[in-house]
């Protein structure tokens, strides 16, 4: 049997998620708003957000949008449609 190197993969995922954690810490900082950031692993984008987001206690979710609609959105699936129709807590789509 193969493991799945399960530990190089968190590692990774991990060295992923930084450099864009570290873009919305600088421009957070610039703009001196309160934040956090916080690499959510082994879950869903969009369950990901809205477990942080209510453990959190958050106020608002602030989302990206690459602006798909019709037919391409239904196929590829979008992470900031499952936030928005999920969410309890208000959500800002930016595209």
């Amino acid at each position: 049997a193969v493991g799945f190197p399960i530990e190089e993969y968190e590692k990774a995922a991990a060295a992923n998620a930084t450099p864009a954690l570290v873009k919305v810490f600088d421009a957070a900082r610039a703009c001196d708003v309160a934040f956090d950031t916080l690499h959510v692993p082994d879950q869903f984008p969009a369950e990901g957000i809205l477990a942080a987001a209510t453990e959190r206690g958050c106020d608002l979710i602030v989302m990206a949008s690459h602006g798909r609609r019709g037919v391409s959105r239904l196929l590829l699936g979008s992470q900031t449609s499952k936030v928005v129709v999920q969410s309890l807590i208000p959500v800002l789509v930016c595209r």
